[in-house]
């Protein structure tokens, strides 16, 4: 109890330095003066995105239950995924959890086999968000890969953009090189590794991304189960889009900038900090500046984008956990 005590207030504190650290030299009044003059109806898109996005992913989840057993209802799964994003909101990595005690009390699905399902779906939302930062990468290179080099150039001197591709290009090379010796060392010496305990589990662990992975194959349907992966990710992207409409200055912003600050915004909210709190601003707003926005207007809808997000979360997830209270439990 006072290790996850420490862990939440840890997490606070890291979020609340990050956010210090991003709005420092803003100018807040400036700031909450373009949220008073936004065009706040594009909100009613966002939410629809956001509940379609929902219930996709209870539909999905739906279909990997079904092999083991379980056929819940959509409108219980639904309940428990968006009861999972509130608790997400409030304590880190604990959405998972909630969801799945959810869907016990108002289905008896077992914890452990439900989790086992939510592992696997979260191994495909992982791999669809390395495909999407490759697709933007192919098609924003310059831009994306300007915003990664500048660090590293001022470090090693590559100023110029012929320097920078050289040092991208060098990069992926030697990482080309250290996988293909990883496995070939792998192959030649993995009896003797698994004498290592530490090897054994990280061994363990990856065998059972790549069984998740395949468990694709056990569905009844998988070309649906793939529909809806791409359905609870285009309402992602559209949820992003649209939020440029609602400041005068990022209205002509395209369809990439949106593919762009949902890779940024996936990997700010991966970070082990309270609702992706700081990680995200840092992430998309530095992305926004690459599309031609100011560091004040790109923070600005950074935050207006995150600020959306937690409230719809906190809305509908409040909602389910207040109709989950009411809800009696199936015997």
């Amino acid at each position: 109890m006072l290790k996850n005590i420490i862990k939440y207030v840890l997490s606070l504190a890291v979020a609340g330095g990050l956010m210090w650290y991003v709005f420092k030299d803003m100018d807040l009044g400036a700031m909450w003066a373009k949220f008073e003059n936004a065009n706040h109806w594009w909100l009613v898109l966002v939410a629809v995105f956001t509940a379609v996005a929902g219930w996709s992913r209870a539909a999905r989840w739906n279909m990997l239950l079904e092999p083991v057993g379980y056929r819940p209802s959509a409108f219980d799964a639904t309940l428990a995924v968006f009861t999972g994003y509130f608790a997400n909101q409030l304590i880190p990595r604990a959405g998972e959890v909630t969801r799945c005690g959810t869907l016990n009390r108002l289905e008896r699905v077992p914890v452990n086999v439900s989790f086992g399902t939510v592992v696997a779906e979260r191994i495909f939302d992982v791999l669809v968000l390395l495909l999407l930062i490759a697709l933007a990468f192919v098609l924003e290179f310059n831009r994306l890969s300007d915003f990664f080099m500048d660090f590293f150039s001022s470090k090693l001197g590559a100023s110029s953009s012929s320097n920078r591709t050289a040092l991208l290009a060098g990069g992926a090379i030697v990482i080309l090189i250290g996988v293909g010796v990883a496995w070939w060392f792998y192959n030649k010496n993995a009896a003797k590794l698994r004498q290592n305990a530490l090897f054994t589990k990280v061994e363990s662990f990856v065998l059972g991304l790549i069984e998740g992975l395949l468990s694709v194959r056990k569905l009844r349907n998988p070309g649906l189960f793939v529909f809806h992966t791409v359905l609870i990710w285009t309402m992602y992207l559209l949820s992003s889009y649209v939020c440029f409409f609602v400041l005068p200055e990022s209205s002509n912003l395209g369809l990439l900038a949106g593919l762009t600050v949902l890779i940024m915004g996936g990997l700010g909210m991966s970070a082990p900090v309270q609702g992706g709190i700081g990680p995200y601003h840092i992430l998309v707003s530095g992305a926004l500046v690459l599309y031609g926005l100011s560091k004040e207007n790109g923070l600005a809808l950074a935050t207006y984008i995150h600020g959306t997000q937690l409230l719809l979360m906190l809305l509908f997830g409040g909602i389910s956990f207040i109709i989950v209270l009411i809800k009696s439990p199936k015997v």
